[in-house]
């Protein structure tokens, strides 16, 4: 799968390099320095991005976005890899991208992280 996301960004003018390995450690890059990240565990794929100034996992797992801050994004990326999930770099020029575009000029702020989808059937069923 990964030679296939591969190929699908060289369309793009894009590449993947793989997070932890030697290569990459070697250039000792800050995570906040990057654009794009695509974290794979087993069978499920996501994706953790900046938009304008700010970084989000977009997690379909998740009910929407979630934001990261700068500070948490390196921990983030850790803990995946603690948890067993391979993380490459999406390296080169994204395409424009019309959220991009907007939160260059506005940064949001996040009251909660969103939940996981079935978290809040479950907690209702819970509480009943």
């Amino acid at each position: 799968m990964r030679t296939v996301i591969s190929n699908a960004l060289k369309v793009w003018g894009l590449e993947l390099i793989l997070f932890n390995s030697p290569e990459y450690q070697r250039l000792g890059i800050d995570p906040i320095n990057e654009k794009s990240f695509i974290c794979n565990y087993k069978e499920h794929w996501f994706t953790v991005r900046k938009l304008g100034k700010q970084w989000f996992n977009l997690n379909s797992l998740l009910m929407g976005p979630e934001l990261i801050s700068d500070t948490y994004l390196a921990l983030f990326l850790a803990q995946l890899q603690q948890e067993g999930y391979s993380i490459f770099v999406v390296k080169g020029d994204l395409p424009d991208c019309e959220a991009d575009q907007l939160l260059q000029m506005i940064r949001v702020q996040q009251v909660q992280r969103p939940k996981l989808i079935g978290e809040e059937t479950a907690q209702s069923r819970d509480q009943r």
